[in-house]
């Protein structure tokens, strides 16, 4: 069983929560991580780019001299890829880069990312995450009692906060979203992840 402490807005511990390994898959594959967030990253590229073959560029077709007899190398047509201004060879064409792994990799992959956070001290659970009104200075005041100023941060809530979200938008190192949406490379692409009590709950129960 892990043991994490709990905190409160102010910094101060509140008490513990136990954790089973066994309900974030018990051990951390780390190959299928890699293999998870690859998939992601390859899921993230717009795959538009585009060079011009030697078909594809303006310039006549026509053989640039004749072949033999005038001392220099041979040459062709001026579209010819060892030529400034002509095509490019094998250059990248459109293309779609999407792919999936089975669903159940991807949600195994999801919880041992988690975990791995849990093993690694990295993540923390706080109490309540209750805002009253959209100020950014809450957020940074919490950050500071925390000790997570400057530190990349996933924060996770059990459902949309929209006084969370505005409040933290503004902060380029912290990111926030329901527990329901976490993959493993949102996870594992911040270093520290800050957990609601009940977000951990809502986690604990898929």
């Amino acid at each position: 069983m892990l043991t994490l402490n709990v905190y409160n807005r102010q910094g101060d511990a509140v008490g513990t929560v136990q954790v089973d390994p066994e309900e974030f898959g018990g051990t951390v594959n780390k190959q299928l991580l890699h293999d998870v967030v690859l998939m992601h990253l390859a899921n993230q590229r717009a795959g538009t780019h585009s060079t011009l073959r030697r078909g594809e560029v303006a310039g006549s077709t026509k053989k640039l001299f004749r072949q033999k007899g005038t001392g220099n190398a041979r040459a062709g047509t001026r579209r010819t890829n060892k030529r400034r201004g002509g095509g490019t060879a094998k250059g990248p064409k459109p293309r779609d880069y999407e792919y999936h792994l089975p669903k159940k990799a991807v949600r195994a992959a999801t919880r041992m990312a988690i975990l791995s956070k849990f093993q690694d001290n990295e993540a923390i659970v706080l109490d309540d995450l209750t805002l009253n009104e959209t100020k950014t200075k809450q957020i940074t005041a919490l950050l500071k009692a925390l000790k997570l100023s400057g530190k990349t941060l996933l924060v996770g809530t059990k459902e949309y906060d929209k006084n969370v979200y505005l409040s933290s938008r503004n902060l380029p190192e912290v990111e926030v979203m329901p527990a329901s949406q976490f993959n493993a490379y949102t996870v594992l692409r911040q270093k520290h992840l800050l957990l609601t009590r009940s977000a951990l709950d809502e986690l604990r129960k898929k």
